[in-house]
């Protein structure tokens, strides 16, 4: 194919791909202070991955979503702030408009922690109104079912999918440390236990736990520091690298299939019985 994102297609081209078939890939991704790396840096890796995906199972990605709830990080004037309701109803609204185009399979990826808390509830939702399965695919969750080290990975990954997307040069070097910059993570993990609000989010996962922002954007977020091309490169050849591991490791083409299986049993074993005790036998 000539790519794989829908908005680059022509409209021939997406009405050619949903005669054989009806996949989606949804990176949704965040703009927030990210440390020396820009603040788009988890929407490229989400989109960067979803790409991945596409190619090893014949789908289609549908990108540039990157403003949604971005929890502690308003701190840093460069994030952009979006609730989470008002994520859920946007992406609610996409959703059903790629199902009314023919995209049956629909798998939403996010690479940003707080991402659940507007993905979880739209996917939920979205099931219980229109009776279609659509997968909701968490990176940190995925690669931890998939047992690949993901921590130690993250920052080369972040790196390599603006590489993936041909975008390598956006990433800047040799930025200076500042409230908003630190390249050591004693000095990341010495703001965060300022806030007595972190002794409290080990009760529910990441921000689901009680509200509270960052003392400093420096504290989101310890990050590489870069100063030459080549190490930027070395850095982007081994996230690139690891972006392919992470894919294959998923098997992306049993997840698609397993989906499609989902939606069969839904609409032939599960919806006949639910109707039947509805008054009037509709699902």
């Amino acid at each position: 194919m000539r790519t794989r994102f829908l908005s680059k297609m022509t409209n021939g081209e997406v009405e050619d791909y949903l005669d054989r078939n009806d996949l989606i890939y949804v990176p949704v991704g965040v703009t927030e202070t990210h440390g020396a790396l820009p603040l788009d840096s988890e929407t490229v890796l989400a989109e960067a991955i979803a790409v991945k995906m596409a190619e090893a199972s014949d789908g289609l990605v549908l990108h540039n979503l990157p403003y949604f709830f971005p929890g502690g990080t308003i701190v840093g004037r460069g994030t952009i702030q979006m609730s989470i309701k008002d994520g859920m109803a946007y992406l609610d609204k996409i959703a059903k408009s790629l199902l009314n185009q023919g995209f049956r399979r629909q798998i939403y990826i996010t690479s940003h922690g707080p991402a659940y808390l507007t993905l979880s509830g739209m996917v939920r939702d979205f099931f219980d109104e229109t009776k279609v399965p659509v997968l909701y695919m968490d990176v940190l969750k995925a690669a931890e079912a998939a047992n690949f080290n993901l921590m130690d990975a993250f920052h080369d990954m972040t790196i390599g999918a603006y590489k993936v997307l041909g975008r390598l040069e956006d990433v800047p070097m040799n930025v200076l440390e500042s409230h908003s910059v630190t390249y050591d993570i004693q000095h990341m993990l010495a703001g965060m236990s300022r806030n007595p609000g972190n002794a409290l989010g080990k009760y529910a996962y990441q921000s689901g736990a009680v509200g509270s922002y960052f003392d400093e954007p420096s504290d989101h977020m310890a990050t590489p520091l870069l100063k030459t091309p080549e190490e930027r490169e070395a850095h982007a050849d081994a996230g690139v690298q690891a972006i392919n591991e992470l894919v294959k490791a998923l098997d992306m083409p049993t997840i698609v299939e397993t989906l499609r299986q989902v939606d069969v049993y839904t609409k032939d074993t599960i919806l006949p019985k639910y109707s039947a005790h509805l008054p009037d036998g509709k699902a």
